[in-house]
């Protein structure tokens, strides 16, 4: 299976609570295979199927709450 890793600057999380809301909203994402966010470094790595870009990775991290940029 192809894979893509995206790398992602998110902004404004303050704990582990907002980690793993991104962090789930992400993986019931069909095409998310994993999702590794730390609120303490305030990055991720998105791991999708080829049927995902980043951009709409970032769109679906846009939609918890938070910033994101590549």
């Amino acid at each position: 299976m192809n894979q893509i890793a995206h790398a992602l600057k998110i902004t404004g999380m303050t704990c582990g609570c907002c980690s793993g809301r991104v962090t789930r909203v992400l993986e019931a994402t069909p095409g998310v295979i994993q999702a590794d966010i730390s609120w303490q470094s305030h990055a991720g790595i998105v791991v999708t199927t080829p049927d995902l870009t980043k951009e709409q990775v970032m769109a679906i991290v846009a939609s918890t709450g938070f910033g994101v940029s590549a």
